[in-house]
C-alpha cells in the first residue's frame, strides 16, 4: 500500500484564531451577495461523471503524491497552496469535494472551512490533520466537515473514505459505472483505459491525461496555458509546443480523419475543445 505522511507538528502558522484575515473576509464579503440570491447547492456528479476533487495542501510535495494518486483512482485534482486561495477557488469552480489540510500557513484549515461555509457552499469537505485529539476532529465537525482523516493515512484508505463520503452525500449517484463516454470515445478512469467504438486503444500516459483534461471540461474551450498547467505541472508564462505535439498525436488515435477531426477541435488563438 502506498503511504504518504507529513509530520506538521514542524510546521506552524503565524496568525492566531479567532479572527478573520484580510484576504479570507474579502473572499466572504465577495460572495455573500451572491449567497443571498442563491445558496450553492451540492451539485450532484452524473454516474458518467469524473469528480472533480479540490486538494488545499500547502506542503507541495505531498499534495502532488495525493494528487497523482487520486487521480490514478479516477478523480479529477486541482490543488491549491494556501488557504485564502482555496476559498476563492471553491467558490469560483464549485468542486464537488474538497480536501482540505487544517494546518496551513496563512489561515488554518477550519478557518477556511468557516469562510466556505458562510459563504453558502455545501459540497463536502474532508479534513487532513496530524492532530488527532477527540477535541479537533469535534470542531472540524460543528465547522461543517464531512469527514476528519488523521494522518499519516494510506491511500487506499484515503480514496475510500472520500468514495463512502460521495455516497452518502450524493446518493443517488451510482458508482457502478463509471465511465465517461463522448460518441465513440469511452474512457474508464479507474483503470485509465480508453476505448473507441469498442475497440481498445493505447495511449500514452500523457496523452490519456491530456484526454481526461479534455473530458472535464468537455463542450468548453481549454487553452494551451491551463492545460499546460493541469497535465504538465507547468507554471504560467511557460512557451512550449507539448501540448500541440500531443494533440496530434492524440487525434492519430481517436479520430478516424485527423485531418478533419469530429472530436478534438482547435478554436484559433484560444486552445483546443473537445465536442460533447
Amino acid at each position: 500500500m502506498i503511504r504518504v505522511t507529513v509530520d506538521e507538528n514542524q510546521r506552524t502558522t503565524s496568525n492566531g484564531h479567532g479572527h478573520q484575515p484580510d484576504g479570507l473576509q474579502s473572499t466572504l464579503d465577495a460572495t455573500t451577495a451572491l449567497a443571498e440570491l442563491m445558496t450553492y447547492d451540492r451539485r450532484a456528479p452524473s454516474p458518467s461523471e469524473v469528480v472533480d476533487v479540490l486538494l488545499i495542501e500547502d506542503d507541495e510535495h505531498y499534495a502532488e503524491a495525493l494528487r497523482n494518486n487520486l487521480e490514478i483512482a479516477g478523480f479529477s485534482v486541482d490543488v491549491v497552496h494556501d488557504g485564502v486561495l482555496g476559498a476563492m477557488h471553491a467558490r469560483e469552480r464549485l468542486p464537488q469535494l474538497v480536501v482540505l489540510d487544517v494546518l496551513l500557513p496563512d489561515r488554518d484549515g477550519y478557518e477556511v472551512l468557516r469562510t466556505i461555509r458562510d459563504a453558502g457552499l455545501r459540497m463536502p469537505v474532508v479534513l487532513l490533520s496530524a492532530r488527532a485529539d477527540e477535541s479537533d476532529k469535534v470542531r472540524g465537525f460543528n465547522l461543517g466537515a464531512d469527514d476528519y482523516i488523521t494522518k499519516p493515512v494510506g491511500v487506499r484508505e484515503l480514496v475510500a473514505r472520500i468514495r463512502a463520503v460521495l455516497r452518502r452525500v450524493y446518493p443517488h449517484r451510482s458508482e457502478g459505472n463509471s465511465s465517461i463516454r463522448v460518441g465513440d470515445i469511452e474512457v474508464h478512469p479507474p483503470t485509465r483505459s480508453v476505448r473507441l467504438a469498442g475497440e481498445v486503444i493505447s495511449l500514452r500516459p500523457k496523452e490519456y491525461d491530456l484526454l481526461l483534461a479534455l473530458l472535464r471540461q468537455r463542450g468548453h474551450i481549454v487553452s494551451r496555458a491551463e492545460l499546460l498547467r493541469d497535465v504538465w505541472g507547468y507554471q504560467a508564462g511557460t512557451v512550449s509546443r507539448t501540448v500541440d505535439t500531443h494533440i496530434a498525436c492524440l487525434r492519430q488515435k481517436i479520430e478516424k480523419d485527423p485531418l478533419n477531426p469530429r472530436y478534438l477541435i482547435t478554436v484559433r488563438t484560444a486552445g483546443y475543445l473537445l465536442k460533447r
